[in-house]
């Protein structure tokens, strides 16, 4: 069953085009990530799907609500966390929380009990009665998510809710979406993170300027690229680039050099090519001190699809963050 349905969404600020004819879906109960790098229009998508912005052609349901002509319906079944945490420093996480249920129109009693619940679902009970201007950015963010399911939503979009947090935050993150797609919720996340949409999308659509480069899941795109990765390491540092340009012309995909580790590596559908650039390397005197076959990552796929990296792009032109919660 679909929970969310967009046909051919467009949208454009002045000259930019932010979105052109996008069309995906997402299963009920399950995480669609939607990938692309800065400036692919990830948050317009998430803003128009969350009745922030009309678009300028297209359609687009949630629950089968459509967000343009029916947006009171879809605010009703929708929570949204946007890049950056929007709670209000002055107020203690309980207080942050009872005030969003006031707005939606709970009574006290019934806001002091949903407020409580979730403070303990998001394991902030210590902190409860401390203002949110103390709080760790994990802390901050959890209260954040916790902020946008007041409202009981069926379907949850997560704008980079990660951005800026260190590992441990960025698991506790992983965790609460795992949790709340347990419960039944539909979660659509936008990120930037590779690694976290391979941890935790059961679906994938690829955005690049505007347009849907690819769909599918994480594995059925690895194993569109090949599924497995060529990686090599030079001995001298100084030859990365000449043998990036050997795995290129062995894999036919452009290599990736990563500068902390001197890792070269690109998907490659042809087992064959492990021979092939070995001789290469050894023709062109180029000592190797690591070269083997492995699982390809899914950063890899997004820069065979795209031909860049998930985050070397220019800005979106919406602003990246939201104060919106589950607006009625």
């Amino acid at each position: 069953m679909e929970t969310i349905r967009v046909e051919e969404l467009s949208k454009s600020y002045a000259k930019t085009q932010a979105l052109s004819e996008v069309s995906f879906t997402a299963r009920a109960g399950t995480v669609l990530g939607l990938l692309g790098p800065n400036g692919s229009g990830k948050t317009t998508t998430v803003r128009i799907l969350s009745t922030l912005m009309r678009p300028d052609s297209g359609r687009a349901w949630i629950d089968g609500h459509d967000v343009v002509a029916q947006p009171h319906h879809v605010r009703s079944v929708i929570g949204l966390t946007g890049q950056y945490a929007a709670v209000d420093d002055e107020l203690s996480g309980q207080q942050n929380l009872e005030l969003i249920a006031r707005l939606l129109g709970s009574s006290r009693t019934a806001a002091r009990a949903r407020a409580t619940e979730l403070i303990e679902r998001f394991r902030l009970e210590g902190a409860a009665r401390r203002l949110a201007k103390t709080y760790s950015g994990g802390m901050r963010r959890r209260l954040d998510v916790a902020a946008s399911l007041v409202g009981g939503p069926r379907v949850l979009f997560l704008d980079e809710p990660t951005t800026g947090l260190d590992p441990r935050s960025r698991n506790e993150v992983w965790t609460l979406v795992r949790e709340l797609v347990g419960d039944g919720v539909t979660v659509l996340l936008t990120t930037q993170y590779l690694e976290e949409a391979d941890h935790l999308a059961n679906d994938l659509v690829v955005l690049d300027q505007g347009r849907v480069v690819a769909t599918g899941t994480p594995i059925g795109l690895k194993a569109r690229v090949g599924g497995l990765a060529l990686q090599v390491r030079v001995e001298d540092p100084d030859r990365c680039a000449q043998a990036a340009e050997y795995v290129t012309a062995a894999t036919g995909v452009e290599a990736t050099v990563d500068q902390d580790t001197g890792l070269i590596g690109a998907p490659v559908g042809d087992v064959k090519a492990l021979r092939r650039l070995a001789e290469q390397l050894e023709t062109a005197d180029i000592p190797f001190v690591e070269l083997g076959l492995r699982q390809a990552t899914l950063d890899e796929v997004f820069f065979a699809l795209t031909g860049r990296n998930a985050q070397s792009a220019g800005p979106d032109p919406v602003s990246a963050g939201t104060t919106e919660r589950n607006p009625r």
